[in-house]
């Protein structure tokens, strides 16, 4: 009983194969117009930050308290990898990541148990904490970033304005989250002369009670009638500021007005909150994100409908300007990527065409957008949308998915060539070919299975290569042996015209001389086996060579620029370094844009972005360049800008990222318990980085101490005049920073209500000591005489990781200098550190080498995974241990292209590259057993066993170099992608060169595996 033929069947129901094929290519056009669109692909952000305010308190407080009662008991999460957290005067931060390999769906239980846990101990936080306040939406991308700026309205005024707009833009299908950035609080302060209160005998606190109890909305009860309730209002609620002006006040016997005694006022909070600028203007930013699953591109063309409206409404002198536009940016790069796919589909058409012929090549033509037809109607149906990874895999699918149909259409030309019927022929293909094929397939998408099941960030970022390159190579063989047949029967020409019975095909002088160069393989087989084992060699020798990279920069023409002033710089003096700033990029016509976010980092625009936290002292700017070529002739300048001009802060230019964030790529972390030995181990480790010639702007994260003023109370006397501790405290944070009274409501806006001194006197530290306070029989003493007043210092900030103090010492690389081999570099010189650390003490490595490791190890995980499945699938078409082994030996093969190829194009070897070196052993096992197969049916044939290896290896010559040169040369648009280039380059070389060992190396191992005699 013979076997089902496929390839028989569709000839059988021509017209059903007809219909499958035309319906299958409307639904593939339809589903590649309904797939998302996406700049990057989704991958899970397995970091929660968590906020948590104790005014008054040092950072020193804060960090044994507060922080270190949280990590604790944070450190019982499940999946978690570590908690690093920063304390500072008055506040803690507390980033809690967890493992890369947790999985996708267990995070927002995590999440959950995080809050569980935390709630658990909230009341053993020491009284006046507030907090912890939890954000487990720190991946959340606002693609879309509108500034709004003003002439002639007042900045509450434009905020309502903005607010207006939110509104419209979360009606527009696929809005997450709108959220407005740099919005300034609205504050009524109440300004009073602590001298004037004292000479007028007035207790301060006394107006804080009188606002208090007067603005208080307590309920005045109802009254229940037969037929109604009716409620009862009391009057006093603030209704305008010149109201809270007119409130008496009873001291002494007298009735004043607070206005006549203090400035009422209405203004803005200060210290100001972060702010946003634009081109030099302040402005109120306006956030957009996408819901999960969305199309950006639907969200584009949704937000400017509702942008639209919006300007339409406005008022003249507010001005909306685009700061960030994800759907234009994937719109270009979509663009791009279908240009490079066109180009490569024109690649794999013309090889086709000039190789065999063009009615046979229009049958592998026909079977390209078929297998693209099917490939994006399975990704619709999986939910993979568009984006940089799965366009990336798509072209370098391309070149494989013609693999199939070039065999089969090969194999069938042949055949009737040699005067086989047209029918007989397909038969035949499938008979021969098909499950070779399959199984060549198989091993080549499970080449790719590493990259599938890699338990990382960087395995989550492109898993996408993995799917759809697999959807698209077992389309690929379906299309082989259903359709292609059914299109080879109808296309090819009619071969009796031409006879050439036998094997006269294989006789043309070129077969003649590339079976004479394989006999001469085979009898020599040694000498091949030796040489190739030598280049090799060469070639592990070689791959040193070759730099190392996690992932490249971003070709996006952003740049991120970031300031740095000294722990403890106020958000002003951030402020005015970035006026100073703005003056230098304002027209500058490389430039398009500029924004700028002062006291805090940009939110996220870009998946990968490194986010930066809130700081006073920092402030980040987004430059828009004209491109990517600009964008270069920028940053130098800008480079030299801090070398010359900003020389009391710390400056840095760096391009966005891919790949999950790294922050700086050189990294070495310094832990222990005292602060003061760390920093002098950091200092160490600093000079031995500043003797490498490619890191530069090499720094400690934390190392300034800030600036104090401590009041050494006499108790005795402050007991004395009946003052507390405590009650100073209060009194002089009132004065100075201000008492919150009550809040003036307005619409839907509560406004806090600040009393504080006036700004002379709070302003000036010299003036500290003639401050009054009121004691509780009635008198006003100053300062100095309950207290000594000196100047000091203490520490600023405080980081930590896993409950251990932590200084990072950082850097960046010079030019084109790759991190991890500046981190090599700079390791070997650290051992003289290391061996005389104090007990306690350790010196860690971070930044790329450490993220590049979790990634690699994750990648590693899943090799012997993929080496059962290879095997497995060996083993089930070869049925033999020996051609299973002989098989997998010619994988490693490909080294040798692939360091050639990144030897000579100067490129890095990074974590994409890697992941096409690991599917390039699949792609080459895929020829390897084609061949293998063909030996073994020739000899079961009844062929001599030299004669079998040297035939077999001459008429699988040209279906296996159509394949390879299909996969190289559809790979040339991706060389000239930063992203995918190395990647590229590595499979093209790698492939080239072991094609070329398969057909003349294999034989010789073939040959000595299985003794075969040489010719006599």
């Amino acid at each position: 009983m013979s076997r089902f033929n496929l390839s028989e069947w569709s000839l059988k129901h021509q017209s059903l194969v007809l219909y499958l094929l035309i319906v299958l290519m409307i639904a593939g056009f339809f589903a590649y117009t309904k797939l998302g669109r996406a700049e990057d692909p989704d991958f899970t952000f397995k970091i929660m930050v968590m906020r948590v305010y104790w005014p008054g308190a040092t950072a020193h407080e804060v960090e044994q308290q507060v922080t270190d009662r949280l990590e604790k008991k944070l450190q019982e999460v499940p999946w978690l990898d570590f908690v690093r957290s920063y304390s500072k005067p008055g506040e803690a931060l507390i980033f809690v990541i967890l493992r890369d390999y947790t999985p996708p769906k267990q995070v927002p239980e995590v999440w959950y148990q995080v809050r569980k846990k935390i709630g658990d101990i909230r009341d053993n936080l020491p009284k006046g904490v507030r907090g912890p306040y939890f954000n487990d939406e720190f991946g959340d991308t606002y693609g879309n970033i509108y500034a709004f700026t003003a002439d002639g309205f007042t900045h509450a005024e434009l905020r309502d304005y903005v607010e207006q707009a939110r509104q419209d833009v979360l009606s527009v299908p696929g809005v997450g989250k709108a959220e407005l950035l740099g919005v300034q609080p609205e504050k009524v302060y109440i300004e009073v002369s602590h001298k004037k209160l004292a000479s007028l005998g007035i207790d301060p606190m006394l107006i804080a009670a009188t606002l208090e109890k007067q603005n208080t909305l307590s309920p005045a009860g109802s009254i229940e009638t037969d037929s109604d309730r009716i409620n009862l209002r009391v009057s006093g609620d603030f209704e305008s500021v010149e109201s809270i002006r007119d409130i008496g006040l009873r001291a002494n016997g007298r009735l004043l007005r607070l206005g006549d005694i203090a400035r009422v006022y209405r203004g803005y909070a200060d210290p100001p909150s972060p702010k946003v600028r634009f081109m030099g203007q302040e402005a109120i930013a306006l956030g957009v994100s996408m819901e999960k699953g969305g199309n950006v591109m639907d969200l584009g063309a949704g937000l400017d409908s509702a942008l639209t409206r919006i300007q339409a409404r406005l008022p003249v002198g507010i001005e909306v300007h685009r700061v960030s536009d994800q759907p234009g940016v994937v719109k270009r790069s979509i663009n791009e990527f279908m240009k490079s796919l066109l180009e490569a589909v024109a690649i794999v058409l013309a090889v086709s065409f000039l190789s065999l012929g063009f009615r046979t090549g229009l049958v592998v033509a026909l079977t390209i957008p078929l297998t693209l037809a099917i490939t994006f109607l399975l990704m619709k149906a999986f939910g993979i949308n568009l984006q940089r990874i799965s366009l990336g895999a798509l072209i370098i699918a391309l070149g494989l998915m013609v693999d199939d149909a070039i065999i089969a259409v090969e194999m069938m030309a042949v055949k009737m060539e040699q005067g086989w019927e047209r029918t007989k022929a397909a038969s035949f293909t499938y008979t021969s070919t098909a499950f070779p094929m399959l199984t060549g397939t198989l091993i080549t998408a499970a080449g790719f299975l590493p990259v599938g099941f890699a338990k990382s960030a960087a395995g989550e970022y492109t898993f996408s290569i993995f799917a759809v390159v697999g959807i698209a190579l077992i389309v690929s063989w379906i299309v082989a042996v259903v359709f292609t047949p059914y299109l080879g029967y109808k296309l090819l020409p009619d071969y009796k015209a031409h006879p050439t019975h036998g094997h006269d095909v294989y006789q043309k002088p070129f077969y003649v001389r590339f079976r004479k160069l394989v006999s001469w393989c085979v009898d020599r087989r040694k000498t091949v086996i030796v040489a190739t084992l030598a280049i090799f060699v060469l070639a592990l020798f070689g791959f040193r060579f070759v730099e190392q990279q996690f992932f490249p920069s971003s070709n996006r023409p952003e740049l991120l620029v970031d300031l740095w002033l000294p722990e403890g710089a106020s958000l002003k003096a951030t402020e005015e370094e970035v006026k100073k700033l703005e003056k230098h990029l304002a027209g500058d016509k490389n430039i398009v844009n500029f924004v700028s976010y002062v006291g805090n980092g940009s939110p996220r625009f870009y998946l990968p972005l490194d986010q930066q936290m809130a700081h006073a002292n920092f402030a980040q700017f987004v430059v828009m360049t004209q491109d990517k070529d600009v964008r270069e002739v920028v940053r130098t300048r800008l480079l030299q800008l801090f070398q010359t001009d900003f020389q009391s802060l710390r400056g840095r230019v760096s391009r966005l990222e891919n790949g999950p964030p790294v922050g700086f790529p050189v990294q070495f972390r310094v832990l222990g318990p005292d602060p003061a030995v760390l920093r002098t181990i950091s200092a160490e480790v600093a000079t031995v980085m500043r003797t490498n010639p490619h890191a530069k702007d090499v720094h400690a994260d934390w190392n300034e101490m800030v600036k104090v003023v401590k009041l050494d109370v006499d108790q005795d006397k402050a007991r004395a005049l009946g003052i507390s501790s405590q009650e100073l405290s209060n009194f002089l944070n009132s004065i100075l920073s201000g008492y919150s009274v009550t809040y003036y409501r307005e619409r839907d806006q509560l406004i806090e209500v600040l009393a504080r001194a006036e700004a002379v006197e709070r302003l000036n530290p010299a003036a500290l000591k003639d401050i009054n306070i009121y004691t509780h029989d009635g008198r006003h003493v100053p300062l100095a005489q309950i207290a000594h007043i000196s100047y000091e210092f203490e520490e600023g900030i405080i980081w930590r990781r896993d409950r251990v103090r932590v200084i990072s010492v950082r850097a960046d690389v010079v030019g084109n200098a790759q991190a991890p081999a500046v981190t090599k570099e700079i390791e070997p010189k650290l051992a003289s550190i290391r061996s005389k650390l104090p007990p306690g003490y350790s010196l860690e490595t971070g930044g790329t080498v450490e993220e590049s490791g979790k990634a690699e190890a994750s990648i590693k995980a899943v090799v012997p995974m993929m080496l059962l499945t290879v095997m497995t699938l060996l083993m089930i078409q070869l049925k033999s241990f020996r051609r299973m082994i002989l098989v997998l030996l010619t994988a490693p093969l490909g080294l040798i292209g692939v360091a050639l190829a990144l030897l000579v194009f100067q490129l890095p070897f990074g974590f994409v590259a890697n992941l096409g070196f690991i599917a390039l052993g699949g792609m080459i096992m895929r020829n390897s057993v084609i061949l293998v197969d063909q030996i073994d049916q020739d000899i079961h044939a009844g062929h001599p066993p030299r004669e079998a290896i040297i035939e077999s290896a001459v008429r699988r010559f040209r279906p296996i170099m159509l394949t390879a040169a299909a996969a190289i040369l559809a790979m040339i648009p991706l060389t000239f992608s930063t992203f995918w280039g190395p990647m590229a380059a590595a499979i093209m070389g790698g492939l080239f060169v072991a094609t070329m060992l398969t057909l003349l190396f294999v034989p010789a191992l073939y040959a000595v595996w299985f003794k075969v005699q040489r010719v006599s």
